[in-house]
Order: C-alpha cells, then structure tokens, then sequence
C-alpha cells in the first residue's frame, strides 16, 4: 500500500509541478522569440529608410558602411533590394535561396511575411525577418535580415534549465512530503494490526472453521489492509468461539446443578417432620436458599440459551410473528390476580386492530412477564402499572409504565446488567430478569430501555421489528 500511496502522491505531484513548468517554459520562449523578431524588424525598418534615401540621391555607399558595421557587430547578413529584385547593397546574404526568396516577393508585394515561429533550443540557426522599402502604395524595394537565433535559444535554454531546477526541487519536496505522509497514514495501520494479531494469539483458536472470513474472502486491496482484515477475521472468530464457549459453559453447568439441588430440595422436605422445633427456622432458612439457587440457575439457563437465540426470521413467518396486542391482553388477564393480591392496578392499552411484530408469542409473553413481575413485585401497594402498545410502521413499542416507587436515575442504565438489583428493591429476585427480557430482545434486533416516569415511577420500554403472519 505503501508504493501504491507514494506512486498515486507522486504522480499527482509530477502533474501539477508540470502545469506550472511546461506554460512558463513556453511563456519564456514566446516571449524571447518576440524580442528578438521586434529587435530585428526595427533594424529592417532602419536600413529601409537608409535605402530610400540612397536610391533618391543615387549614392548607396552610406547604406553599404551601415550595412557593414552591422554585420561585423551582431555577425548578421543584409540584403537590400529595389523593385526589381536587383541588389542594391547587401553582405552574406544568398538570393537564390528559398527563404530569402519568399520573404522577398512577399515584401516587394507590400506584404509583410507570416510569423517568425516559436524559438526552441533546437530550432535553425538563422531567420529570416524581411522589411517592403517605400512609402505608403509605393513599394521601391525591400530589405532582407538573416538573423542570428545563437543568442536567443541560449537565453530560452538558460530560463529552461531554471525551471528544470526549480520543477526538480519541487519534486524533491513533493516526493519527502509524500514519504511522510504514507509513513503517517500508514503506521496506525501497521500498529493496529500488530495490536490485533497480538491479542488474536492470546484467544482460544475458534472451534468453528466452517465461518466464511468476510472481509478476506469477500474484499481485496493493499497488503496492509489485508493484514488487518485478516487479524480482526481471526479475533472475530476466536472472540465468537470463546462467548459461544462461555454461554455453553453457563447452561452446561446450570443444567449440571439442577438435578443435584431438585434432589436436595426433596431430602430436605423428606427431612422437615424430624426437624425439632428449635431448628424450624434454620430449616426453613435453608430450604428457602435451596430453592433461591434453583431459581437462579434455571435463570442463568435462561439467559443462556436468550443470549445464544439465533432463530430471528426477518420475513414475518407465522412461526416468527405474533399479535403484539393479543399477547399483551393475554398477559395482563393472567397477571391481573397477581395484581389485586398485590394491591396494585393493572390495565391495558392496546389498538382494536391486529398488531403484527416479528417475535413468537411465547417470546413475546416472556419478556411482558419479566416487566410486569417487576411491577407486581417492586412498584409498591397503591401504583398503577399500564401496558401500552402503539405501531409505527415499521417497528411495535409495548411500554410497561408503572407509577411504584422509581428508581434512582444514577442506576437505571444498570438496570439490565446481571445479578444487579435496585436499592430500593425489596428482598427475592436474582437480577437476571432484564437482562433475560434484554437478550430475548436483542436476539429480534429489537431495543429494551428503561426510563423514569415522572414525578415517580418507572417504565420499560420494548421496541421491536414490525412483521405480518403468513
């Protein structure tokens, strides 16, 4: 990834240190070119006048004294010619070739001849640069300069080499910055694929071969990106196999437990008539701990076997949907005894139209009987408890809303942590409710929250996927 980093960066570079070198190396040689063309038509324009008036007075040896100074100081031939094309004066310069030729007919037309073109390093040594001598319509002749282009190419080469050597230290720079940059971009990189492969070897390796590694089989690119995939392919497997493994673990030994504590709950009961009346209580005592354990362990299975539900189905079958209204109606008619023993209320309100979600039924009156045992039991004599269920389209809200005693606001999100129990809770209770309600939930990628309801009070809240039975 690195060479593609630095090869992407540089060609970037290379791009706009170009942009910026090729216009001023062509703005440089236009502009030589032109001094040079100015340069030589102003002198083409001097020795015009100087021919018009040697051809007036009939003497041309001030022309032809002109016109060898010239050349001896810029090293330059000149030809000058009359209407006819015969040679007034002139040093170095050949008629009979095809430039002089053209540039002489087109200036003895009153024509001034096309262009000079774009001086480059390698262009000819000479140009022609042809001036008409005469006064307006008149034309009596023309003049003719082969100018020498030494001089200027080597100015153009000079300003090319300079912007070579200021494009070179551009690319020198862009080049460092874009090693920096790779190396900065890249070192989290390499770090955190370090970090993971690191904490992969200090997992179990996964039981479960048969996973496809998404990122690695489904994705390519750079070797680096690779590596990391392929870290966090492993750690997921191995974190999934470990939590798999932890889950087995739990019901494997609640499952374990219970045969030996059913047994010893019937020991003790075949035990309370030779039990003096001293030792009631401590019997009692303990036989009432034994059953708490058998409580808590079919939770632990419980929560277990919740936490590992993989039989979401996002279709809304008939054996994955229910009637979020008829199961809360159900559950309120069989907690509403519960209820009155309890001196509580309990009412429902639910739409007079089916409301379909995404959840068996028996799953459903699970998690309702985890929040309405909560109610029963924590709200205290007098409050009112409501189970509500409203449809939004896509998602079913059942909220159980009582108007108990509360709970603190520092401890609601704890709420649905295992084995953790309110302070204003009173005894019984193995704090593996919620978090059974919670897991059942999540596995129907549905959300369970608990809010406060004011000014006292408490409120659980079950949102879950909208579906339609088959």
């Amino acid at each position: 990834m690195r060479r593609r980093l630095l090869a992407a960066l540089t060609v970037f570079a290379t791009i706009a240190v170009l942009a910026f070198a090729v216009p001023l190396c062509s703005i440089a040689a236009t502009s030589r070119t032109q001094q040079l063309v100015l340069g030589r038509s102003g002198d083409a324009d001097w020795f015009a006048t100087l021919a018009g008036a040697a051809t007036t007075t009939g003497d041309n040896r001030a022309l032809a004294m002109e016109i060898d100074r010239y050349h001896q100081l810029y090293a330059e031939n000149v030809l000058v010619v009359d209407a006819r094309g015969a040679t007034v004066a002139g040093i170095g310069v050949d008629p009979t070739a095809t430039g002089v030729q053209t540039a002489l007919a087109a200036a003895r037309r009153n024509q001034y001849p096309a262009t000079v073109p774009q001086l480059m390093p390698w262009s000819p040594a000479t140009v022609v640069i042809a001036r008409p001598m005469g006064s307006g319509v008149q034309v009596d002749g023309a003049v003719v300069i082969e100018a020498s282009t030494a001089d200027a190419r080597a100015d153009i080469v000079r300003t090319w080499d300079i912007v070579a050597a200021g494009a070179l230290a551009a690319m020198v720079l862009f080049t460092t910055l874009a090693l920096g940059l790779a190396r900065w971009v890249l070192r989290p990189l390499a770090e955190l694929s370090t970090a993971v492969a690191a904490l992969t070897a200090t997992l179990p390796t996964a039981r479960d071969t048969t996973r496809e590694a998404t990122m690695t089989r489904r994705h390519g690119g750079p070797a680096e990106i690779r590596a990391v995939a392929e870290s966090f392919d492993a750690m997921a497997l191995a974190v999934a196999g470990a939590t798999a493994a932890q889950r087995q673990l739990v019901a494997d030994t609640a499952h374990a437990m219970r045969n030996p504590l059913a047994a010893l709950i019937i020991r003790l009961d075949s035990l309370e008539p030779a039990i003096p009346a001293g030792s009631a209580a401590t019997f009692r005592g303990a036989t009432a701990e034994a059953e708490r354990l058998t409580g808590l362990l079919d939770g632990l299975l419980t929560l277990a076997v919740a936490e590992g539900a993989t039989d979401f189905d996002p279709t809304g079958g008939a054996e994955s949907a229910c009637d979020a209204g008829q199961v809360a109606a159900d559950r309120v008619d069989a907690w509403h005894t519960a209820f009155e023993h309890a001196g509580l209320t309990l009412t429902a309100d639910t739409p007079d139209r089916p409301v379909d979600t995404a959840i068996p039924a028996d799953v459903l009156a699970q998690i309702l009987d985890v929040a309405l045992s909560n109610a029963c039991r924590y709200a205290g004599p007098g409050a009112t408890t409501v189970l509500r269920v409203r449809d939004t389209g896509d998602r079913v809200t059942l909220t159980v809303t009582d108007t108990g005693i509360g709970v603190p606001a520092t401890e609601l999100d704890r709420l649905t942590t295992r084995f953790y129990r309110g302070t204003t809770a009173t005894t019984g209770g193995s704090g593996l409710g919620l978090p059974i309600a919670t897991a059942l939930v999540n596995a129907r990628r549905g959300r369970l929250t608990v809010a406060p309801v004011h000014p006292h009070g408490l409120s659980v809240i079950v949102e879950l996927p909208a579906g339609a039975p088959a």
